[in-house]
């Protein structure tokens, strides 16, 4: 049963804090798939690991391109199925739904805006769903200066 984490976003964008996770989750050799709830948040989240930093970019697909799926670390996609890059790690971003559970995924990670109402909404829906099924689920919270602290 993996382990669910909640990152709550109250300093900086889901574009300035998903690039970090995502560099920490391949620094420990782990493949990732983030579920969008709209194509539209995924193609601009594909346009934006290429460019997020000059010096650098996140090796990445979306499940548009299913040729290079299964072979890139990262894999943006909208579909609760879709694990062709076999993660070990799946976020969950801007309220879209696990519905298929987390698969063979270590860990799950919802990110999620503490200034809109609606995903503050589902978090907590799914904070109660995750604790009801049984996974150990820690809840991060950005403190001013943008670093993660755990505060349950």
């Amino acid at each position: 049963m993996p382990e669910v984490l909640f990152y709550h976003l109250t300093e900086s964008r889901l574009e300035e804090a998903l690039p970090d996770l995502l560099e920490r989750s391949l620094a420990r050799g782990w493949r990732v798939v983030v579920q969008c709830a709209t194509t539209e948040r995924r193609d601009a989240l594909d346009q934006h690991l290429w460019t997020f930093r000059e010096d650098s970019f996140l090796p990445h697909a979306t499940d548009a391109a299913a040729s290079a799926a299964a072979m890139q670390p990262i894999l943006l996609t909208t579909d609760p199925m879709q694990r062709a890059n076999e993660p070990q790690v799946r976020f969950i971003v801007e309220g879209a739904s696990p519905d298929s559970g987390w698969g063979e995924a270590l860990r799950g990670v919802y990110l999620f805006d503490g200034h809109d109402d609606h995903q503050l909404r589902i978090a907590r829906e799914r904070w109660r769903a995750e604790k009801a099924a049984g996974h150990d689920i820690t809840y991060w919270q950005q403190t001013e200066d943008r670093r993660w602290v755990k505060r349950a």
